[in-house]
């Protein structure tokens, strides 16, 4: 089986991998989960890493027992504020030259910019990919840091706090049990909605200038 694969297949059964990981970690399951929601949110280069789906993964666990609830929640928010962090320090710093982003990433990233301003912070935790990369745009366009980083806060609580608990309230629904892994791609449609009708509408729409970068997230 290739590595892509294998990576789907993980991908898609999602449940019975972290019942693995769980049963075989105990506690270090904690320090990877928050390793996974660091990478994801913290480098511009692994915005393939699962967001969304772990953190529905995970609330379902808790709401077994598995898991505490609460250490969960504040693991996890700290590694959504910390990865934010060191994104936006990363396009702050380097401005992006020893990392390739695809143009099309940073152009829908832009677009966000445009049409919410500093909230795009906020907003973009719940878009794939563009989760990834507003952060690091941030950095590259020089928005000023305490602003960002109230972003940052809010961003991270609501975005871990609602998937956690969707999980843990929505999870262990029997019809959600037996179709987990209908559930996880549902939750990833959803999630690339905004997305894929932000596409579309590019696509009927002409194209116009995109403003200064530093002027999208001041």
């Amino acid at each position: 089986m290739s590595d892509l694969m294998r990576f789907v297949e993980t991908f898609l059964h999602l449940d019975r991998v972290l019942g693995v990981v769980i049963q075989e970690l105990g506690g270090w399951t904690y320090a990877l989960l928050f390793a996974i929601i660091f990478l994801e949110t913290g480098l511009v280069v692994t915005p393939f890493l699962p967001g969304d789906s772990l953190l529905f993964a995970a609330g379902a666990f808790a709401a077994l027992g598995a898991m505490n609830p609460y250490i969960l929640f504040v693991t996890l928010v700290i590694a959504a504020i910390l990865g934010d962090t060191v994104n936006y320090w990363i396009g702050r710093n380097l401005d992006g030259k020893l990392f390739r982003v695809k143009p099309e990433h940073l152009e829908k990233t832009r677009r966000f910019y445009e049409t919410y301003g500093g909230k795009t912070i906020i907003l973009a935790r719940f878009v794939p990919i563009v989760r990834t990369v507003a952060p690091f745009v941030a950095g590259v366009g020089q928005m000023h840091y305490g602003r960002f980083f109230a972003y940052n806060v809010i961003g991270g609580v609501i975005w871990v706090g609602f998937f956690l608990l969707l999980g843990y309230f929505f999870g262990n629904i029997p019809v959600v049990k037996k179709n987990f892994s209908a559930a996880i791609l549902l939750i990833i449609f959803i999630s690339i909605l905004p997305g894929i009708i932000e596409w579309c509408k590019s696509r009927k729409s002409p194209p116009k200038a995109d403003p200064p970068l530093a002027e999208n997230v001041a």
